[in-house]
């Protein structure tokens, strides 16, 4: 039996459910609207996000139904992890899918669900509601700190 951390035996593919789900940090910035630009495929992040994102939590406040409610939501299980580029350089999904290990401050590593916050790298009481925004605006709220 290996004493490697699962993450560090195991490629996404060989993942359980459970062990999946607890890459997720919990920083709700998978949920942030985007921006691509077109010439050169750069993602753009910005500060609104998704209508189900809970800002209090960094959490989608209706995870079960989220992809049957908003129809742009992705299941990342289903998506190949060659396609992972668009999400934050801190995610966990990502990082293992280029080769690198989770950061100090991931609640695998660190043993603490709100070391994640504590590190500024998380949404929480960051972003604000697409339903309050006009989507021609999305641009004014390009922000530069979903990636630290």
């Amino acid at each position: 039996m290996s004493s490697s951390p699962f993450w560090r035996s195991k490629s996404l593919e060989q993942m359980s459910d459970d062990e999946w789900e607890s890459l997720c940090d919990g920083c709700g910035k998978c949920c942030l609207n985007k921006l691509e630009d077109e010439e050169t495929g750069d993602i753009y992040y910005t500060a609104v996000a998704c209508h189900l994102l809970n800002p209090a939590t960094g959490r989608c406040s209706d995870y079960e139904n989220r992809l049957q409610r908003v129809p742009d939501c992705l299941d990342l299980r289903k998506t190949p992890p060659r396609d992972y580029h668009w999400l934050p350089a801190t995610c966990a999904y990502r990082l293992l899918s280029e080769g690198e290990d989770l950061p100090e401050w991931h609640p695998l590593v660190s043993g603490d669900s709100e070391q994640v916050h504590r590190a500024t790298c998380t949404t929480r009481h960051r972003v604000i509601c697409e339903t309050g925004i006009d989507p021609d605006d999305l641009e004014d709220h390009i922000i530069a700190w979903a990636d630290r």
